[in-house]
């Protein structure tokens, strides 16, 4: 993984930790819903940025690989990625 990448993911991941523990403080102390609702959309949108960076370190390193290598390998890259976003290879 590269060390920047790596670094910041941990650091998304350390937010996402307080964010959840936050939303079920919130529904221990039954808040107003539309407060929750704000604060797991704030959640999901933290989970989008920490795929945006994993896929970036994805396509840096073992997508760059498979394309070099060529054939399977990388027709299994190019699956890999439609499977990521929910797409299925015709």
């Amino acid at each position: 993984m590269i060390e920047d990448i790596k670094k910041r993911a941990l650091h998304r991941t350390s937010i996402l930790e307080g964010q959840l523990r936050g939303i079920a403080r919130m529904i221990e102390s039954e808040e107003y819903c539309m407060d929750i609702i704000t604060q797991s959309r704030a959640v999901q949108r933290s989970l989008e940025s920490l795929n945006r960076l994993l896929l970036e370190n994805h396509l840096r390193t073992h997508v760059t690989d498979m394309f070099e290598h060529g054939g399977d390998e990388r027709d299994k890259a190019v699956d890999e990625l439609l499977k990521a976003f929910d797409f299925d290879r015709k």
